[in-house]
C-alpha cells in the first residue's frame, strides 16, 4: 500500500470534515431514536453505526457511479421535510410538538426494528452525500475508507452527547426539526443542480454554518424555558449511579 505523509494529513482532515459538516446526520439519527426506551437507544444506534460503515464503503467502492444515483437525494430530501411537516403541522401545539413520542411500529415491524430501518436508510442518503466530497479530495480508496469511518466514530460521540442535551432540554426538538427540514431543504437542491434544473450550489460550510446557528439559538431558548423535570427512569439511573460510585470508592 503506497502511503505517504499527505495521506494521514488528508485522512485527518476527512475525520474533521466528518465531525463537522455530519452535525445534519447526527442531529437527524438523534431525533430518530429518541422515540425508543433508553436502553434501546444505544442498540439502535451501534447498528446504525454499524449501517454507516458498511455503507461508507459501498459508496467509496461504487463512487464513480454516485452521481448517477441523485434520486437517493431526492428521497431523502422528501423523507426528512415530510417529518419536519409532521412535527409542526400535525403534533398540536407547542406542548404536544416537543413530548418525546414513542416509537411506533413500522411496514409490519416492531417499533424497534422501525427505527433500526429508518436509521439505515438515513445512513444511505448521507453516505451518498458525505463521500461524494471525500473522493474528491483524495484518489486513494483507502485513504477515503480509513478517513470516513474515523469520521463515523466522531459523529457517534457527537449524537451520545445531542441525546442527552435534548433529553434534558425538551424545547430544543423544535430547533432540531427546523435543522432536519434545512437539511432536506438543501438535498432537494443538490438534487435539482445535479439534474441541471437549477445552477444553485449551497456550500456546505455556509450549510454547517446555519446548522450552528439554528442549534445555538434552539439551545439559548430551551435554557430560558429550562430543562425538564426528571422522569422516573431518569431518577432509577442517578440512584444506581450513585450506589455505584458509592460502591466503588468503598
Amino acid at each position: 500500500m503506497d502511503v505517504h505523509a499527505s495521506d494521514l494529513i488528508t485522512i485527518g482532515l476527512l475525520v474533521l470534515l466528518e465531525g463537522l459538516l455530519s452535525a445534519d446526520n447526527a442531529l437527524v439519527l438523534a431525533i430518530l431514536v429518541l422515540g425508543l426506551p433508553r436502553h434501546q437507544q444505544r442498540k439502535a444506534l451501534r447498528y446504525g453505526i454499524v449501517g454507516a460503515f458498511g455503507f461508507r464503503i459501498l459508496a467509496v467502492l461504487l463512487a464513480v457511479h454516485l452521481i448517477q444515483v441523485g434520486f437517493v437525494k431526492l428521497i431523502g430530501a422528501i423523507y426528512l421535510l415530510y417529518l419536519s411537516y409532521q412535527h409542526f403541522f400535525a403534533s398540536g401545539g407547542a406542548e404536544a410538538r416537543r413530548e418525546i413520542k414513542p416509537a411506533t411500529p413500522w411496514l409490519g415491524l416492531s417499533a424497534f426494528w422501525a427505527t433500526v430501518v429508518k436509521v439505515e436508510l438515513t445512513d444511505i442518503v448521507f453516505a451518498v452525500d458525505s463521500i461524494l466530497v471525500a473522493v474528491a479530495m483524495s484518489p486513494k480508496t483507502w485513504v477515503v475508507i480509513t478517513g470516513g469511518l474515523l469520521g463515523i466514530v466522531t459523529m457517534r460521540l457527537v449524537i451520545g452527547q445531542l441525546l442527552v442535551l435534548v433529553r434534558k432540554y425538551p424545547a430544543l426538538v423544535d430547533g432540531a426539526f427546523i435543522i432536519i427540514a434545512w437539511v432536506g431543504v438543501k438535498l432537494l437542491v443538490e438534487y435539482l443542480r445535479v439534474e441541471g434544473w437549477i445552477h444553485l450550489e449551497i456550500n456546505k460550510w455556509f450549510s454547517f454554518g446555519l446548522i450552528v446557528v439554528i442549534f445555538l439559538i434552539s439551545y439559548a431558548y430551551a435554557r430560558k424555558v429550562g430543562p425538564a423535570p426528571v422522569g422516573e427512569d431518569e431518577a432509577t439511573e442517578l440512584i444506581q449511579r450513585r450506589q455505584e460510585s458509592e460502591n466503588s470508592s468503598r
